[in-house]
């Protein structure tokens, strides 16, 4: 699962924190290979044509797709630079969210009004999940698979409702 729970570090003994990242399916070492392999493929059906001008109008627009193909990877690997972190207090819940260009966005609340909601519909994907509280509702973990949004629903439930509650 791309998402953590860290055990409390020393001094919070009520403190716990989750780390949420998007999956990333393809390594680093992948993409170089799976580049230098389409390189590799597509330079085949140049091999006749060395030695022949027609070799020379061929190979910059072969070049040109093998650069698409690595500006569209890093350009995924760039937006994959997103994280949250959600930090479970005894007395606040505290979220902050990392985007991919480097901004971040906060949002804290009182654990005793903090809520997790699930949205099966309604949402930018299924299986929405929400945390509401301190007037606002925040999304949490939008870039999960389905079935990562309904693990993270459950675990979220069941810490938020076993752990301690300040009034």
């Amino acid at each position: 699962m791309p998402y953590h729970w860290s055990a409390p570090p020393q001094g919070a003994e009520n403190e716990i924190t989750l780390t949420l990242w998007p999956h990333r399916s393809l390594p680093r070492r992948g993409f170089a290979a799976f580049v230098l392999a389409t390189f590799a493929l597509i330079c085949i059906p140049l091999l006749p044509l060395l030695g022949t001008v027609v070799l020379w109008g061929m190979l910059p627009f072969l070049l040109l797709a093998v650069g698409g193909i690595w500006w569209a990877l890093e350009t995924t690997y760039r937006s994959a630079r997103m994280s949250e972190v959600l930090t479970l207090g005894p007395q606040e819940v505290h979220l902050r969210r990392i985007e991919a260009k480097g901004g971040e966005r906060d949002w804290h609340c009182n654990r005793y009004w903090v809520r997790v909601h699930m949205h099966a519909t309604g949402g930018p994907v299924t299986h929405y999940v929400t945390l509401a509280g301190n007037a606002r509702e925040v999304e949490i973990g939008a870039f999960l698979s389905e079935d990562e949004r309904k693990g993270l629903y459950d675990d979220l439930s069941r810490v938020l409702t076993a752990a301690p509650r300040a009034g």
